[in-house]
């Protein structure tokens, strides 16, 4: 019989409660060890599953002996905990995004490749039934080619949230905004199902959170390599905030969606409940009458299995389970790097006024590829130039 994977966290904020509540429970874990550089918070986390705490990665390494590290760091630090873990031998899971811009998603990759360690990235809504339902009717044939899809993404983020902590809502310790942080699961889900992007042309702004500098808001237009177009609009100005949403429609006038969101997308560790994922939209010939019994299962299930946590369990034993067979997880480091490169196209297509071109190669700045020079004009600046 196969082992168990011993398993650490590095990074004791909210979101690693549900990493720890996975290794301790998954049968392929052997949850081991937790670090962050306050020890009070390692020390709590620690406690509660019996494990040791660390405020020193290398230590824990050295000490503990985990073969895997969930990585739920602030974004700018992710690529460097990653590099630093596969020095090590040691596999890496981490947080979306894999990082805060190209040039550490780079990294990361080069250093796991070099390592012969696996990479993966968190994006469990690829787990969800709905969302399969809508890769096997892709992957099928049963909507022709995927010829357009829009992505929907409105929601709310007080400003509790952004002083909840430290590291949010600034660019040099979050990377951006809504675009970095509360769209990145939409967007894996768009480039899952249609493929790479050919070119992007985009726009962001501030509206809604004068207190904040970052993103609110971003709008962008998409042709993917297929010949497809895309719709991406995503936003945290809705008060209350209303879902997050993904249709894509085919060559013979099939269409087909999920809603993963209902009202604003959930916060890892914070919230106490969540709205069911459910398919909104389904008109292949035949099988439209489906979309109410799968409602109501998925709504069935949410009941007995809490979204906000089953999923990310799901995604976590998918990786413990590449390890062990030694095979590509279903979110690799590539596609964490895919989803990294669609955000920056955005912020790079506003700073320099023109659609970009994919591939994008990562810029050696000091600004996160040009966000901070492509900022627009604050509220205050606009009424003063009017």
């Amino acid at each position: 019989m196969t082992p168990p994977v011993r398993t650490a966290l590095l990074g004791c904020g909210k979101v690693a409660r549900i990493h720890a509540r996975a290794f301790a429970s998954l049968a392929g874990s052997d949850f081991v060890a937790v670090c962050d550089p306050t020890l009070a918070k390692a020390e709590a986390l620690a406690r509660q599953y019996g494990v040791a705490a660390y405020t020193n990665l290398e230590a824990m390494i050295r000490e503990a002996a985990p073969q895997m590290i969930s990585i739920c760091t602030p974004h700018p630090s992710h690529s460097d905990a990653v590099v630093r873990t596969a020095k090590h031998g040691v596999h890496a899971f981490v947080e979306k995004p894999l990082a805060a811009d190209l040039h550490g998603c780079d990294r990361a990759i080069a250093a796991c490749r070099r390592h012969g360690v696996k990479l993966g990235v968190v994006s469990q809504r690829r787990f969800y039934p709905p969302v399969i339902r809508l890769k096997a009717a892709i992957d099928a044939g049963k909507i022709g080619v995927p010829i357009l899809a829009s992505v929907t993404l409105l929601g709310w983020r007080d400003q509790s949230y952004y002083t909840s902590d430290w590291w949010r809502g600034n660019w040099d310790t979050e990377g951006g905004g809504v675009l970095v942080n509360q769209a990145p699961h939409l967007l894996d889900l768009l480039l899952w199902l249609l493929g790479p992007v050919e070119k992007t042309f985009g726009f962001w702004d501030n509206f809604n959170h004068p207190d904040v500098p970052v993103d609110d808001t971003a709008v962008a237009a998409i042709r993917f390599k297929s010949g497809a177009l895309g719709c991406l609009v995503v936003s945290n100005s809705q008060i209350p905030g209303l879902y997050g949403r993904i249709h894509v429609h085919g060559s013979n006038g099939a269409s087909i969606g999920v809603q993963t969101e209902s009202g604003s997308s959930f916060i890892a560790g914070v919230s106490t409940e969540t709205a069911p994922p459910v398919n909104d939209l389904w008109t292949i010939p035949g099988e439209e009458y489906l979309l109410p019994t799968w409602q109501s299962e998925d709504r069935e299930a949410a009941g007995a299995n809490d979204p906000m946590n089953y999923y990310h369990e799901r995604q976590i034993e998918d990786f413990l389970d590449a390890i062990t067979h030694d095979r590509v997880p279903v979110v690799s480091g590539d596609d964490g790097r895919r989803v990294v490169e669609l955000f920056t196209a955005v912020y790079r297509s506003q700073r320099d006024g023109r659609s970009v071109s994919f591939p994008l190669r990562a810029e050696r700045r000091n600004d996160y590829d040009g966000r901070l020079n492509s900022a627009p004009l604050s509220r205050t600046e606009r009424m003063a130039s009017s």
